[in-house]
């Protein structure tokens, strides 16, 4: 096997590639999020039917099985998403009644991979802020990597544990963290009709509210996919 932080870079390069280049125009599609807060032994469904345009984030939803509609960004977060390739701001709060994400999805980057050189026997591409490797059950048929912050890293969250999918190749499942917090996102991914989605992501942090601290986790399914080439909705037609 290849050193790990150079298969690191090469599969969040080829992700990148993917997310970049199939990115479709809108995407209609059903999410049921489970929230619970373990501690206090209560727990709360919110369904919810998306129509969105993927390349703002402004998204029609009707609260299930015949609710109310909104209007704003993709509930509880756009399935069409790279935490890996160049950052992101995320902020999170959930209770028992709703749950508030707001997501900036930011520009993909990828990672520098030297030219080869015949007279070295291996490139290595240095990552300052992550000490990359794999893990105990990663195989050259399906990478698994671990990582954790080294004392450059920026406060924020970092790519804990990444999964490969041994037939994409892409990103299957990812685990980010935070250095200066306690909130967690897991990500898993598929490739749908050519598109790279995610069909199930858990979002956790500790609240604390009137002298409580509990955790609250709300655990997302999103199905019922389709990626119409026109609006779905006339309040998503372009803008201009």
């Amino acid at each position: 096997m290849i050193p790990a932080d150079l298969a690191y870079a090469l599969l969040l390069n080829r992700t990148a590639v993917a997310y970049q280049t199939t990115a479709p125009a809108y995407i209609v599609y059903r999410e049921r999020t489970h929230v619970t807060a373990p501690t206090l032994g209560r727990a709360q469904d919110i369904d919810r039917s998306v129509k969105v345009r993927v390349a703002d984030d402004v998204a029609v939803m009707q609260d299930l099985p015949a609710g109310g509609e909104r209007t704003g960004q993709a509930f509880p977060i756009i399935p069409y998403f790279d935490p890996l390739s160049q950052g992101f701001t995320f902020s999170y709060f959930a209770n028992l009644k709703r749950v508030d994400i707001t997501l900036e999805r930011k520009d993909v980057g990828y990672y520098a991979i030297p030219a080869r050189d015949p007279t070295v026997n291996a490139v290595v591409p240095y990552i300052s802020t992550l000490y990359v490797r794999y893990a105990p059950d990663s195989t050259d048929a399906r990478l698994h990597f671990i990582a954790t912050p080294t004392p450059r890293a920026s406060s924020g969250f970092y790519a804990a544990d990444v999964t490969e999918d041994p037939q994409t190749k892409l990103v299957a499942h990812v685990e980010m963290r935070t250095t200066g917090g306690d909130e967690t996102i897991a990500l898993d991914y598929h490739v749908l009709d050519g598109h790279w989605v995610i069909t199930h992501g858990t979002f956790g942090s500790a609240e604390h509210v009137f002298g409580l601290n509990f955790n609250v986790v709300a655990d997302v399914t999103y199905d019922q996919f389709a990626f119409p080439a026109i609006a779905p909705d006339p309040r998503l037609a372009p803008t201009h």
